[in-house]
């Protein structure tokens, strides 16, 4: 396996040694104002897949690196570093702001006829032909502060704690421009399983606007719903972590007509 170069570690964090040849890789694309950190546990729950968290530039250890405020720009920084690991077998998944930016790459690889994911899966958030809502914290009288708290997500020590809010906040509104200024209606749906995570108690992106998501494949969909909030528990986590080890078992099988190798 190559040595990969720092703009790649930069990009992609790996919580694990180097995953033998062959092994399907999974890019995992955090939440608004997350970074790739949440996936740091993954590999130990999914050691037959190789783990990957895209960590978006202005955060964790590229906090002094510029922010993307637009999608296009970010998918396309992201297609040049993984342009030369592309032919390996890979799936993607995405949490909230991550579902968004997972599915736009994956279109934007097939427009150049580059090779996509095996399999796409999205968690919190509303099917791409659905207002997000990223805009609305801007009519707000408490403004993005306010949105912050009213989401929950956000560790007590940090809202308690001006210096660490005063962070997160331009990251925050960076992540939720990339959203709010993507204006992407494609033509033609994906042509892979879509597997999507529903959390029963999220006002944001609960079962009904989750499964907008069948809309955006033509192939296989299927969903989870998970007895949870927003921001998943560990339980729920759990539960993600499981189904998709066992989904990109079945996608893959041969018996199935999947690309085991």
């Amino acid at each position: 396996m190559a040595t990969p170069t720092e703009r790649e570690r930069r990009w992609l964090k790996r919580f694990a040694g180097p995953a033998p040849a062959g092994t399907t890789t999974l890019l995992c694309f955090h939440y608004a104002g997350g970074s790739a950190g949440m996936f740091r546990h993954w590999p130990a729950l999914l050691p037959s897949v190789d783990v990957v968290g895209v960590q978006l530039p202005g955060r964790a250890d590229r906090f002094l690196e510029d922010r993307h405020a637009r999608m296009e720009p970010l998918v396309e920084e992201l297609i040049e570093v993984l342009r030369p690991s592309l032919g390996r077998r890979f799936a993607c998944y995405g949490s909230s702001m991550g579902a968004r930016v997972a599915w736009a790459f994956a279109h934007a690889l097939r427009e150049r006829d580059l090779p996509g994911p095996c399999a796409l899966f999205v968690a919190a958030s509303g099917g791409p032909a659905l207002d997000d809502g990223s805009w609305l914290w801007q009519d707000r009288d408490d403004g993005l502060e306010g949105y912050v708290r009213e989401m929950g997500g956000t560790p007590p020590s940090v809202l308690a704690e001006a210096g660490l809010l005063a962070a997160l906040l331009p990251v925050l509104e960076a992540d939720l421009s990339v959203l709010s200024t993507h204006d992407f209606h494609p033509e033609v749906p994906l042509d892979i399983p879509v597997h999507a995570f529903a959390a029963e108690h999220d006002a944001e992106a609960g079962p009904d606007r989750m499964r907008a998501w069948q809309d955006e494949t033509t192939a296989a969909f299927s969903m989870d719903v998970l007895p949870c909030g927003h921001f998943f528990d560990s339980a729920s986590e759990a539960k993600v972590i499981d189904s998709i080890g066992r989904t990109l078992g079945d996608v893959l099988s041969p018996t199935n007509g999947g690309m085991a190798k």
